[in-house]
């Protein structure tokens, strides 16, 4: 029976990883931030403008990992992290007419982020089964976006409150864990900034905040953790 156990063990990289009580680690990944966004539907000048996010291209996310163990399958997670990402805001107007004399029908409004995340995670993980070991991530946090600028037409706000879910697996080497891992993030502050708080903004550039009603984050973060 011992030397069953020992040869179990033998072919386990790293058995007794997850026995700690604390370890660290880091992150690096891609991320595609977007937007939930419900129009005003005000006439202005005449016309009823519809906004959506057009496109969406991938970001870049780093950040460190703190883990506490509270049990054989489940931890608590403090994953402090920096992202930088960009989204496009497409406005048609519901006439169809062109935009302020723009080419086409659609006038678009790029919106670049650079938010600081301060998440916490409940981490419940599945047994492990050799050198792998499925789990499931829940949290939320807070955030503070450094990027945007108020010469902008879009300008949001800086703090916003999330909730976070996901999944992954790690993947055991000799001297580390190698953990893909997904999260989708939503956002529950209004990020708009009305244009009365942006006495800045030329009169001809209100229609792009307007047009919306609500702007709320949204991202998909595509991360791997070093552990």
């Amino acid at each position: 029976m011992l030397l069953l156990s020992l040869k179990t063990t033998a072919q386990m990289n790293n058995p007794y990883v997850d026995d700690k009580l604390v370890h660290f680690g880091f992150y690096l990944g891609t991320n595609f931030m977007g937007y939930s966004i419900k129009d005003s539907n005000l006439p202005i000048n005449g016309e009823t403008y519809h906004a959506r996010v057009s496109s969406v291209l991938p970001g870049f996310s780093v950040g460190f990992i703190t883990d506490l163990r509270i049990s054989r399958h489940l931890n608590f997670r403090f994953t402090p992290g920096l992202n930088f990402g960009q989204r496009t805001i497409t406005y048609k107007a519901e006439s169809g007419r062109a935009i302020r004399g723009s080419e086409g029908n659609n006038e678009h409004i790029e919106v670049l982020s650079l938010p600081i995340n301060l998440p916490v995670y409940l981490k419940w993980s599945a047994e492990r089964e050799k050198n792998y070991r499925p789990y499931l991530i829940f949290g939320g946090g807070a955030s503070y976006d450094f990027g945007g600028s108020k010469e902008r037409p879009i300008y949001t706000q800086k703090w916003d409150y999330y909730i976070d879910f996901g999944f992954g697996v790690d993947l055991y080497f000799a001297w580390f864990k190698l953990c893909p891992e997904i999260k989708y993030q939503i956002g529950f502050a209004n990020m708009k900034v009305p244009v009365e708080q942006r006495p800045e903004l030329p009169a001809p550039d209100h229609f792009y905040t307007n047009a919306l009603d609500r702007l709320r984050n949204q991202m998909i973060t595509i991360t791997f953790n070093f552990e």
